[in-house]
């Protein structure tokens, strides 16, 4: 069993080909998916896809939506994931986080954000899955002034002293499709060395593409899909020098220790 732990499925982008996307991804191994939301407009979307394919999902509000949210949207939110405590498929709050790399984004709304849905994470006990992009630090600020019960930094791309952090605070360190580059040489050494507990595997589809879907002389990239996790897991498997059976049992095991409601779903997954 491969978990693709951040798939953005109910992206748009899918909706000519959902059925068939999944189809590709089941085909190679791929049996659980966790699917969060970005927005409050797509809450309802992202949760009735999670469940019409058996996946799990998680609600957020992205900070690269920020600028376009409204502050009555945090409560929309905390009724939301309220009234979704209990729906089995909902697992944690997010996507959430800090964004540091777009230009001419309001940080201090950012902070604000993050920081409401960090408070939510805490009332209801749930992890978060976290966005990180040259913020690393920023994010350790809030989370050491609220705590939660850990979750996933997604695609993890910041140094060995931010990331040993985030792993004492019970966070998991997402790596996908920038660990199959051989430029990503920071990246490709954290997958390497991290302790066997404190990584976990994804594609964010349709982001992030690997390095396969790109086009060697324009640069340019297709879709990904949740469907390349298979190959994905075997560049973790090279970098750890190890089989690709032990990356997805290990991913498996440490996907359930930091969503701990993902755990039966998986365990009932076919």
């Amino acid at each position: 069993m491969l978990i693709d732990t951040h798939c953005h499925l109910d992206a748009d982008e899918f909706d000519a080909d959902r059925d068939g996307v999944v189809a590709r991804a089941r085909a190679g191994g791929v049996t659980m998916m966790v699917l969060p939301a970005a927005h409050v407009a797509h809450f309802a979307k992202c949760a009735a896809v999670a469940h019409a394919y058996g996946f799990a999902y998680a609600l957020g509000i992205h900070p690269l939506w920020i600028d376009r949210a409204q502050e009555e949207d945090l409560d929309r939110l905390r009724e939301a994931a309220e009234r979704a405590l209990g729906d089995r498929r909902f697992v944690a709050i997010g996507e959430i986080g800090l964004d540091l790399h777009v230009p001419g984004l309001d940080i201090g709304r950012q902070e604000w954000f993050y920081a409401e849905q960090l408070k939510l994470a805490r009332d209801l006990a749930l992890p978060v899955i976290v966005h990180v992009r040259k913020s690393a630090d920023l994010l350790l600020k809030h989370l050491r002034r609220i705590e939660v019960p850990g979750g996933i930094v997604h695609a993890f791309n910041a140094s060995a002293q931010q990331a040993q952090p985030f792993v004492e605070r019970g966070f998991h360190l997402g790596f996908g499709g920038a660990m199959t580059y051989a430029g990503s040489l920071r990246i490709r050494r954290f997958a390497a060395s991290l302790p066997p507990s404190a990584w976990v595997i994804e594609t964010d589809a349709p982001d992030i593409p690997p390095q396969w879907l790109r086009d060697r002389d324009s640069g340019a990239a297709g879709r990904n899909e949740p469907g390349e996790l298979p190959r994905i897991a075997a560049v973790m498997a090279e970098l750890r020098g190890c089989a690709v059976a032990e990356i997805a049992a290990q991913n498996r095991r440490n996907a359930c220790a930091a969503l701990p409601r993902l755990a039966p779903l998986v365990d009932a997954a076919p």
